[in-house]
């Protein structure tokens, strides 16, 4: 028989080899205990009971052969078998009492605990971790149970004995069959560890690598208020924060993303809790409270407008994920707790994440709707969040609960309310997920990306719409918001290997308008952002004219005011909203083409479309040609708009210098003459933006002839140019490019146009300014691409998804011209 000390083993003498003795989970949590608490990263000390101690319950319980018999030849696709032969196998577990040596062993190592942390009877979490779990091609979390807030001696004994009958739920036995494990050669150790009561505070999950694109330099948090399991249950969209590591490290403010959940919900431990006697082979072990009922309570919306964490709190989770992450040579997925006694917060558990981490990085795969801009000529039955980016279709299955899963056929596209472990025996033959409720860390988001199928969660009303039988489309392939649509779409998926391109001599840079989609973009082969379109962020991120928020208490729209009160509800600084939710839809650009430059043009609505964004009627004039109105720098130090242009101003000063993004510079649009752009500067500068402080470089569009005639004179005010080819040919030909009535007269290709993009590049070259073009000629056609090669240019902006194929034409130029 093992001795005791075999049975149980404290965290802090537990490293990653024990693997075998402990499992994958506590193996985990005793190498942080051991080597980072001395680095500052907090983890809630506790002990390991081991899988020799399961190991030894099982054999002297008689259990070895009869599970071993049960199990043969069991198919674990037949859902009413698989239920059957689990639910036996666990009763017969939880019947069998725990052997003294064992008790023994657990009660005296769960007092020492208690001693430990000043208390003669510890609140403790009770985690299972298999022996199989949390390997580098196996980290399902889930597959076996956790209980919290458990207290006393006797009901750990018992979550202990539950805890190994939860090694053969349905979902455990099918996952493992599934990943190839023998299931005799699987075993269960138990993790006893202090309670983390946030119950009464927050908590939440952290990686350490974007989980939709693989982007390895950002840290993403999700938080809520109360216990974790609603965020892995999808019962509410929490909030949101991505952190940039390189800037991180050198003690910024690297916070490049926040969203406000929507944390309608916070689970507590119910005030009445369980205390019956509990069934016990050794007399005078006390009775004690086990398992306590948790409850979703309600939130009031004053708790609901707040961030579960701080910015200083985000920043300090992210720096323990990073000390994490150096220490295993990995990406990681972290859960986290906030203490809201003590106001501490604790890792409460840390694996290796293992979805994205095993990408080929080599390999470009892009899913792709045949039909291009599919929303706008099919119909769309529900939205929500996009997890992973692909496509996939079938036939609607609508399940509510999981008495229902036996229901499902494989290549049938699951639409659920939400989904949790019981549920993935029949996710992985799912040809695509859809749920009511969730954000990208729930279960289903979490379950879909290791299965590689599209998830679309959070949608809202998916069980209510889609029907069974229907045949939908499920597509992730168009940015953050995943869309369902109605039939089998036709799609495509193309794959480039990205090792055997070399990058020409031109640099290839990118035009982005959308961040959600700027991680993803990056993995392309690029030398940076030639053009990110501030006014996309505007109308997507802020939606609202700067200046209705700057005179909000004066603004006559009553339907404006309401929208802007639903928007920023949250901020009380309504100015501050404009500030922040611009700065960052910058900096996650900024960070995802860092360090390459990232140039950002300033706002270029023309007065129609600033006329469009909320409130913005009563600022705006109405012009007969807005295309050659009031837009670009003559907006910026007008009197009439120059408090808008401040707040612009503020949120790049917060990219470059608060989050410490030095890679953004400033392009200033549809500038008609060298003074107004002395103007502009000027305005800048006393906004903070001051050109050459810490490498602010300020570009000008040329896509005025005046730019190009005028090229050397403003070349003395600007450090560069970057030819706007779609405005430089309107205004060549004279051309009006919102009307359709002439627009078969020319296009980029003119040679009249041409013969301007050669000028600009011959003065810019000649006063050693930089000379890039970053409107659309070269993604439509390929001989502008070549022209501009031959005349020296030094990049080209593309549309990401020409990037690649203008590479490969451009290198063919570059190529000729050396012969």
């Amino acid at each position: 028989m093992p001795s005791l000390s075999q049975f149980v083993i404290p965290f802090r003498q537990i490293s990653l080899r024990d693997v075998p003795t402990v499992g994958g989970k506590n193996a985990s949590l005793g190498e942080m205990v051991r080597t980072l608490g001395s680095r500052g990263v907090r983890v809630p000390d506790g002990f390991a009971v081991t899988s020799a101690a399961y190991r030894h319950c099982m054999k002297r319980a008689g259990l070895d052969t009869k599970v071993k018999t049960l199990l043969k030849g069991l198919d674990t696709h037949n859902m009413r078998a698989l239920q059957r032969v689990g639910e036996t196998i666990r009763q017969m577990i939880r019947a069998a009492p725990l052997p003294d040596e064992v008790r023994a062993a657990i009660i005296g190592s769960y007092r020492m605990l208690s001693r430990q942390e000043g208390t003669k009877s510890l609140s403790v979490a009770v985690r299972s971790s298999a022996t199989a779990e949390d390997l580098p091609d196996a980290s399902f979390a889930g597959q076996q149970e956790t209980y919290l807030n458990v207290v006393g001696e006797a009901a750990v004994c018992e979550a202990v004995r539950k805890a190994y009958a939860s090694l053969f739920t349905n979902r455990a036995i099918s996952y493992r069959v599934d990943k190839g494990f023998a299931q005799r050669d699987v075993a269960l150790s138990v993790g006893i560890q202090a309670m983390v009561r946030s119950d009464r505070g927050s908590s939440g999950v952290l990686f350490t690598i974007d989980t939709e694109s693989g982007f390895r330099n950002v840290v993403l948090i999700n938080a809520i208020w109360g216990l974790g399991e609603n965020i892995v249950q999808g019962a509410v969209n929490p909030d949101e924060f991505i952190i940039f590591k390189p800037t991180l490290a050198q003690g910024k403010c690297a916070i490049i993303a926040k969203r406000l959940g929507t944390k309608h919900l916070k689970m507590v431990y119910a005030k009445k809790t369980q205390n019956s006697k509990l069934k016990t082979q050794n007399s005078g072990v006390p009775s004690a409270r086990f398992a306590p009922t948790t409850v979703n309570v309600s939130l009031p919306l004053k708790d609901q407008l707040r961030f579960a964490l701080t910015d200083e709190e985000a920043l300090i989770l992210a720096r323990w994920g990073v000390i994490i992450e150096r220490h295993y040579g990995k990406p990681m997925d972290i859960e986290w707790a906030k203490d809201g006694r003590t106001g501490k917060l604790y890792i409460v558990q840390a694996r290796p994440e293992t979805v994205m981490a095993r990408k080929n990085v080599n390999i470009l795969e892009t899913y792709r709707l045949k039909n291009g801009a599919a929303r706008k000529k099919h119909t769309v039955l529900v939205e929500g969040v996009a997890v992973g980016a692909k496509v996939g279709s079938g036939r609607v299955r609508v399940i509510r609960d999981a008495s229902g899963i036996h229901t499902f056929q494989k290549g049938e596209v699951l639409v659920t309310t939400m989904t949790d472990p019981d549920w993935e025996p029949i996710m992985k033959i799912a040809s695509a997920i859809v749920t009511d409720s969730g954000g990208r860390t729930a279960h289903a988001a979490i379950v879909s990306r290791e299965l590689g199928i599209p998830a679309i969660v959070g949608t809202g009303n998916a069980t209510t719409v889609l029907k069974n039988g229907q045949t939908v489309t499920v597509s992730c392939a168009e940015g953050e918001r995943g869309v369902v649509y109605q039939g089998a779409l036709p799609f495509v998926v193309e794959r480039v290997n990205l090792k055997a391109l070399t990058p020409p001599k031109t640099q290839m840079m990118m035009i982005v308008g959308e961040p959600e989609q700027a991680f993803s973009f990056a993995q392309i082969p690029n030398q940076g952002v030639g053009l990110a379109r501030l006014e996309f962020i505007i109308s997507n991120y802020v939606r609202i004219h700067p200046l209705a928020l700057l005179n909000l208490s004066r603004l006559k729209d009553a339907r404006a005011r309401a929208a802007i009160a639903r928007l920023t509800r949250a901020e009380p600084n309504k100015p501050k909203y404009f500030v922040d939710q611009l700065a960052y839809g910058i900096a996650r650009i900024g960070a995802a083409f860092w360090p390459h430059d990232v140039i950002v043009r300033l706002s270029d609505f023309k007065s129609n479309e600033y006329a469009s964004l909320i409130g913005g009627r009563e600022y705006e004039p109405e012009e007969r040609n807005p295309m050659i109105g009031w837009r670009g720098a003559s907006r910026y130090y007008d009197p009439k708009y120059r408090a808008g242009f401040a707040l612009e101003c503020a949120a790049l000063k917060k990219v470059r210098e608060e989050m410490g993004l030095l890679n953004i510079k400033v392009m200033v649009p549809f500038c008609r003459t060298v003074e107004e752009g002395k103007r502009v500067i000027a305005e800048m500068k006393k906004n903070g933006l001051v050109r050459g402080k810490s490498g602010l470089e300020v570009y000008v569009m040329a896509e005025i002839p005046s730019n190009v005639i005028l090229a050397d004179k403003f070349s003395a005010i600007f450090d560069g140019f970057s030819i706007g080819s779609n405005d430089l040919a309107q205004l060549t030909l004279g051309l009006d490019r919102d009307s359709g009535l002439v627009a078969s007269v020319g296009d980029e290709r003119n040679l009249a146009v041409k013969r301007m993009m050669s000028m600009v590049i011959k003065t810019a070259k000649k006063y050693k300014r930089k000379i890039g073009i970053c409107g659309q000629a070269p993604s439509d056609f390929p001989a502008i691409a070549e022209f501009l090669v031959k005349e020296g240019i030094d990049s080209i902006s593309l549309q990401p998804d020409t990037v690649l194929k203008t590479t490969l034409q451009v290198l063919k130029v570059e190529r000729r011209m050396k012969k």
